[in-house]
């Protein structure tokens, strides 16, 4: 379920495979060791730095630490095209194909980190993109259950998963606006594109006592990072965070 960093080195030729377009986009063999390690805890000091200079907008100057440990095991190289990877640690944005992309290291911190996920929780995630969000969760949370709607990213993201060993991690294909009612309620949902408003199947399918983080907001123009929680009363409140730009949700909503 939590690969080591040395066992990345023999599973990072198979895990290029979905991206890859064919033999010739296969690099030749890893090294025994990690030669992204610098690189990776350079991110995680790039993703602490930038908790630190906005503290005012989420309330503390420093994530917590089982989530920035998690953030230096995932090897996210591993989750871009291989064209990309030498950017794989730098501390933004980068496209995954489709119109989509795999989020900024801070704003993936952030937002587990938001959601306080606990060892034995289940966790929810609407948008796999090619699921570095749920890599991170799988290491702090018992299951994750992930829907894309692109269906060539959900097949290579658990193709990924797989061969990267996180058992922990479901991927279905499909419309995640409606939640995956079979595997509800969840103890924290994860929204990683942009919606016009909370779905309300999602906040349905959230646990009393639990979280949801969604960035809501126009297509390709600021939005705001919402925390969703829901007290065990079941009484629903959210809370401004700080602005972000994701590309939009799309589905039947």
């Amino acid at each position: 379920m939590r690969p080591t960093v040395t066992a990345l080195a023999a599973l990072a030729l198979a895990a290029l495979l979905p991206f890859a377009a064919g033999p010739a986009a296969i690099s030749a063999a890893a090294a025994a060791d990690d030669p992204f390690a610098d690189a990776r805890a350079a991110m995680v000091r790039a993703v602490a730095l930038d908790a630190e200079q906005t503290a005012v907008w989420i309330g503390k100057s420093a994530l917590a630490p089982r989530v920035m440990e998690a953030m230096g095991r995932v090897p996210r190289h591993l989750f871009v095209p291989p064209e990309l990877q030498s950017l794989a640690y730098e501390n933004r944005p980068l496209p995954i194909g489709y119109g989509q992309t795999i989020s900024q290291p801070y704003i993936v911190a952030l937002m587990t980190d938001l959601l306080a996920p606990e060892p034995g929780d289940m966790a929810f995630e609407l948008g796999t993109g090619s699921a570095y969000q749920a890599a991170v969760l799988a290491e702090l949370v018992a299951e994750v259950k992930t829907i894309e709607i692109v269906p060539p990213l959900a097949t290579n993201a658990a193709r990924r998963l797989e061969l990267l060993g996180y058992d922990n991690v479901e991927v279905r294909a499909g419309d995640g606006y409606h939640g995956w009612p079979e595997h509800a309620p969840f103890d924290v949902i994860v929204v990683t594109a942009a919606a016009s408003h909370v779905p309300p199947p999602l906040i349905a399918q959230l646990r009393p006592g639990g979280r949801m983080v969604i960035p809501v907001g126009s297509p390709f123009l600021t939005q705001q990072l919402l925390l969703v929680e829901k007290g065990t009363d079941g009484t629903v409140t959210s809370r401004q965070i700080l602005p972000v730009i994701f590309v939009p949700l799309t589905g039947g909503h």
